[in-house]
């Protein structure tokens, strides 16, 4: 983020003048949602006055995403959850979408991501993960390294709904691994796993309106055009 983050967690980087968050709450806020929690790490002192139900991960630095998400499990557990990556920007639709999805895991993707990623890095396969879908919508693969654009049928957003047998199911996946393997496992890495076992499908549900992923200073300049979102 050259230097965007030395002071501030990555949801207080700012696009067209507001901090990601704000766009994120606002997008959760008009579906609805009015009980929103935020899972801190760095620099946590910095969204205390967020208003925001807060979830600590002291360990951080250590962990990767799932590991952090574990840390609301109560809520996980209590009931559906919408869950957002901290570095996206998204339109209510992709809220109400997921909360009206039955299904105890699903995600939302960009049908229409293959010009967004040109534009992001020339070459979209430098960056881009497989997404498969099965012949009823549901997930068949997820975030392995594709060889070709044919095995990317949309690109995850890193926006998701997770319900109690959802997150019961993601539990059960990674307690068969040790603690170093647990610490290190990213969100497209588990759900992987849990299409492998096929024991609870992953619904997919497609999103064409404006979006975007904060994950560089070009990133930023690029969304901070008007016409990109």
């Amino acid at each position: 983020m050259k230097g965007l983050t030395d002071d501030r967690p990555k949801c207080l980087v700012k696009l067209r003048g507001k901090p990601l968050l704000e766009w994120q709450l606002q997008a959760l806020r008009e579906s609805g949602i009015e009980e929103i929690g935020i899972v801190t790490g760095y620099r946590r002192e910095l969204l205390a006055d967020s208003g925001l139900v807060e979830f600590h991960n002291e360990r951080w630095a250590e962990t990767n995403m799932v590991s952090s998400l574990a840390c609301a499990r109560a809520w996980l557990m209590d009931g559906p959850c919408v869950v957002s990556y901290s570095d996206i920007f998204y339109a209510t639709q992709a809220v109400a979408a997921l909360m009206h999805c039955p299904a105890a895991l699903a995600v939302t993707y960009d049908c229409n991501w293959l010009s967004l990623w040109k534009g992001r890095f020339g070459d979209p396969l430098l960056d881009a993960e497989t997404f498969r879908l099965n012949p009823d919508g549901t997930l068949a693969e997820i975030g392995n390294k594709p060889r070709t654009i044919a095995e990317v049928q949309g690109q995850y957003m890193g926006l998701l709904r997770i319900a109690p047998d959802g997150w019961h199911e993601i539990e059960r996946m990674r307690s068969g691994l040790s603690e170093a393997d647990r610490d290190r496992m990213h969100m497209t890495g588990t759900l992987q796993q849990v299409v492998q076992s096929g024991r609870v499908p992953i619904a997919a549900l497609p999103y064409d309106l404006p979006w975007g992923e904060i994950d560089s200073a070009d990133d930023l300049a690029l969304f901070d055009r008007p016409e990109n979102g």
